[in-house]
């Protein structure tokens, strides 16, 4: 038995020796390169046409500087002031549906126990962002026509018994709201979910130990070590949702100009650049959305403590 054990022996040491890991400089080089080959496409494609924005904002067509007149000139068109309503209002619906449903619905999800259910509903849930952009607005001119939709029935219900009705501009905050949130809410759910699994299970258990109940821990729990993923998806979505643009060009070129071309803070820039030949009055107003986006994402940031450490 000695001599089998000590025969043993450096086969269980072979057995439990850690795997060799790469030299350190080799991983630190390979995370040079990915941060590299990062930092040169946000230079090629994010910074270096800020700053040609900021150029064309300032200066006028031949290249002189012209102060704040192309904002001034922007802020006082007609269609700028009913664009921005537009645009806010559609970003209130639809961020304050996508926090609360979202949360809602990876909560519920990740409460099921039965796993191939789980697994299911997060595929259902994320199956439609496969029909993203243009695709996904042209799915929904047909569910929005009353003589083709699915739902024509609950449309006429409504009073809405043809296309035009159912798009005019009153009606078009919440049903670009409805179609991000079905393309879009997929994805966060998931991200949500995974969020939730990172919750240690002790803490859960201790929680139930306590007598918490389902809704107790949902509350007092998951919601608050969620809040800095809830930040991180309001400030994505701020982002997305400032730039509204596909969805009203295409209801426009499909309804004959009944959802107007200006619609969005987008379009009105696209007109400038394209249709007026100003693209310094469009450089003025994407300068104009990238501040009140920054400035509301900074909100979410204080808020939702994006970056603290725990």
């Amino acid at each position: 038995m000695t001599a089998v054990e000590e025969t043993a022996r450096p086969v269980a040491l072979l057995r439990r020796r850690p795997s060799p890991r790469p030299p350190r400089g080799s991983r630190s080089a390979t995370s040079y390169g990915f941060v590299a080959l990062y930092a040169a496409l946000t230079v090629a494609f994010g910074i270096l046409p800020s700053l040609y924005a900021v150029y064309l904002a300032f200066t006028t067509g031949e290249g002189s500087f012209a102060g704040f007149a192309n904002f001034t000139k922007v802020i006082g068109d007609f269609r700028f002031l009913p664009a921005v309503g537009h645009v806010a209002f559609y970003l209130v619906i639809w961020l304050v549906s996508l926090v609360v449903l979202v949360t809602l619905l990876a909560v519920i999800v990740h409460a099921i126990r039965v796993r191939w259910l789980s697994s299911t509903l997060r595929l259902v849930f994320y199956l439609p962002g496969a029909l993203a952009g243009a695709s996904s607005v042209l799915l929904w001119l047909f569910v929005l026509d009353p003589t083709a939709s699915p739902v024509g029935g609950l449309l006429r219900a409504l009073g809405l018994s043809s296309f035009v009705q159912v798009i005019v501009p009153a009606h078009l905050p919440p049903i670009f709201a409805i179609i991000a949130f079905w393309a879009g809410a997929g994805g966060w759910i998931v991200i949500m979910y995974g969020a939730l699994n990172n919750i240690s299970p002790d803490v859960i258990e201790a929680a139930r130990i306590d007598g918490a109940g389902t809704l107790q821990i949902a509350w007092r729990i998951q919601l608050p070590l969620l809040r800095k993923w809830i930040s991180y998806m309001g400030i994505m979505s701020l982002a997305a949702g400032t730039q509204l643009f596909v969805e009203p060009q295409l209801l426009s070129q499909a309804s004959n100009a009944v959802v107007p071309n200006d619609y969005s803070l987008n379009q009105l820039a696209y007109q400038y650049a394209f249709q007026q030949n100003d693209f310094n009055g469009a450089a003025a107003i994407s300068l104009l959305l990238l501040v009140i986006a920054l400035a509301l994402s900074a909100f979410f940031v204080l808020r939702g403590g994006l970056f603290e450490t725990d």
